[in-house]
């Protein structure tokens, strides 16, 4: 059985938590404003035909630059620092024992060995064939690599009778969203 080392809304959480660290109460404000716009532009873009899409990290996101500039009004920090925020460590902790419990069961079920995975997110775009430039489909999946995450929605859209196939798509870009490219978790 497979555990997930990072779940996506944790990704998110600690990639915002990174980028905020030394940043002033200004600064994290500006960082929620710019991610309150871009749940918008989310909201009013293409509907995605997962739970996991464009939307759901943009407003993650927005919640959690929010948070910590309300902590920071509420703690009087004059820099945003993550060892002064209690939830940090409490998050981490729960990440934590929610890897432990997830080893605990696979073991419990037949002791098979347990692959932690550490998946990223990537966003893959689909489109007509023919139709360059227009809106298309848009999925967002976990895999460990570009390839494995444009394999991974060709074998569930591609299939005959699948969404790709219907509508004559094909995939034209995938991207890492999460965490950013060039950041470590």
């Amino acid at each position: 059985m497979s555990v997930y080392e990072y779940l996506p809304a944790e990704m998110v959480r600690l990639g915002v938590t990174r980028k905020a660290a030394g940043l002033v109460l200004g600064q994290v404000q500006t960082h929620a404003r710019l991610s309150w716009e871009r749940e918008e532009r989310a909201r009013g873009g293409p509907a995605e035909i997962l739970n996991l899409s464009e939307l759901l990290i943009a407003m993650w996101e927005c919640a959690e630059w929010e948070r910590l500039a309300h902590v920071m009004t509420e703690q009087q920090m004059p820099v945003y620092a993550p060892g002064q925020d209690l939830r940090v460590s409490r998050r981490e902790e729960q990440r934590m024992q929610r890897v432990a419990l997830g080893v605990a069961a696979t073991e419990q079920h037949g002791g098979a060995s347990v692959e932690m995975l550490r998946h990223r997110v990537y966003r893959i775009v689909a489109q007509r064939a023919g139709s360059s430039g227009k809106p298309g489909l848009t999925v967002h999946v976990m895999a460990s690599s570009l390839s494995e995450a444009a394999h991974r929605a060709w074998t569930v859209y591609g299939r005959p009778g699948g969404l790709y196939q219907r509508g004559a798509y094909r995939i034209a870009s995938v991207e890492q969203v999460l965490p950013e490219p060039g950041e470590l978790l």
